[in-house]
């Protein structure tokens, strides 16, 4: 007699006793086993039930959503708002009780909160491509999968994009917890109109990807500088003497290996993905601790949220004291600095603009307070935008 086994581990010991028992224990386990099976049915009514009543819920909000995004419309507000997607998080988050773990209902609302944005207006994002940059994995933790994604080839590229308005954001690498600061995302701010509307964090997990997921097959590796330094020793390590190769992305890279069956590539998840890729090895990063700091960047900066950063850019007059003068104002308003980074203004010998971060918003009083404090000692100083702090 063949019976059907795929009801868990309670179900298939019933079964299987069926064949040491007589006549008339068998039915009195038959009964048993059909009263289990009746009773896992009507569980999976109830979940069928309660996913009808999800959707439905899901499709009055949708239509809420539209009526809202015409609300704004005709008040000529602008129809994208992170503060609100932001405060909706963090109230689901604090009035959840479980058992449905916070950090996937985050994922499943920001998917909601991308949805029902699109039906009000496509949301249009720059971001350093090619697809598949750790910088595009960032855009759609950020903005979720629907979105719309325009790939820039450079840092310039995406700044320009969102300059000339063919993107409402451009997303960008600013800081690596292990290799630091991204430079050429400081010297765009320079010349750029541009602000900061809001910053991202994301864990940086690099896989060694190739067309056979053979160590043997491995005769050249592609990587971006940063990923290789960021997986420097594992590399030296695990491939001695095999050549590293520069390319332009981690995607870029993938790409590239993608045609090549005797070559790796440094790079994400999602470019294994992207590119048919096999994995060699997973989370070949030197410190596990890994975090990219990426920041959103727009015409505008969001409104106060009460738990803001704002970041400025300056020089210094050439003195005695001068990154002193500049930096008391910060203790006197005791305002917490969370980065200060210096460059070279490539328009005068020996003339440094630094970058400088802080706890707070340039609406609060101890933020304008220390701002015009320090424009006294500034040659010059930008406000590049308050935002809130990535969580």
């Amino acid at each position: 007699m063949r019976l059907p086994m795929r009801h868990g581990l309670k179900a298939s010991a019933l079964l299987i006793s069926l064949l040491h028992v007589q006549p008339l224990k068998k039915l009195r386990v038959i009964d048993k086993l059909t009263f289990i099976m009746s009773d896992l049915n009507e569980l999976r009514k109830q979940i069928d039930d309660i996913d009808r009543r999800i959707l439905d819920l899901l499709n009055k909000r949708a239509e809420t959503a539209i009526e809202i995004g015409k609300a704004k419309q005709d008040k000529n507000l602008s129809i994208h708002s992170p503060e609100r997607e932001k405060e909706i998080l963090r109230s689901l988050t604090e009035i959840n009780k479980g058992p449905f773990p916070n950090n996937v209902l985050r994922l499943i609302y920001e998917e909601i909160l991308s949805a029902s944005l699109s039906l009000q207006q496509p949301l249009k994002v720059a971001y350093l491509g090619p697809s598949a940059t750790f910088t595009h994995l960032a855009s759609i933790r950020n903005f979720g999968s629907s979105a719309e994604y325009i790939p820039e080839s450079t840092i310039k590229g995406v700044f320009e994009a969102v300059t000339r308005g063919k993107a409402q954001y451009g997303v960008v690498p600013i800081e690596n917890s292990t290799e630091g600061v991204v430079n050429s995302t400081l010297d765009m701010f320079i010349d750029s109109d541009l602000k900061i509307a809001f910053e991202i964090m994301l864990e940086i997990k690099h896989n060694l990807l190739s067309k056979t997921g053979k160590r043997e097959d491995v005769k050249r590796i592609f990587s971006h500088p940063q990923a290789r330094a960021q997986c420097r020793d594992w590399l030296e390590r695990n491939f001695p003497g095999i050549p590293i190769i520069e390319e332009m992305s981690t995607a870029a890279a993938a790409e590239r290996v993608s045609k090549d069956p005797a070559a790796a590539a440094v790079a994400s998840e999602l470019a294994a993905s992207v590119y048919n890729l096999q994995f060699i090895e997973k989370s070949i990063e030197d410190y596990k601790n890994n975090f990219t700091r990426f920041l959103v960047i727009a015409k505008e900066s969001p409104p106060r949220t009460g738990k803001d950063k704002t970041s400025v850019m300056l020089t210094i007059k050439d003195k005695p004291g001068a990154l002193f003068l500049i930096l008391r104002p910060f203790a006197k308003h005791k305002l917490n600095l969370t980065k200060i980074e210096s460059r070279p203004s490539k328009r005068k010998a020996w003339e440094y603009i630094f970058f400088v971060d802080m706890e707070g918003h340039f609406e609060d009083k101890k933020v304008e307070k220390a701002i015009a404090d320090i424009k006294k000692e500034c040659l010059f100083m930008k406000i590049l935008g308050s935002y809130p702090s990535a969580e």
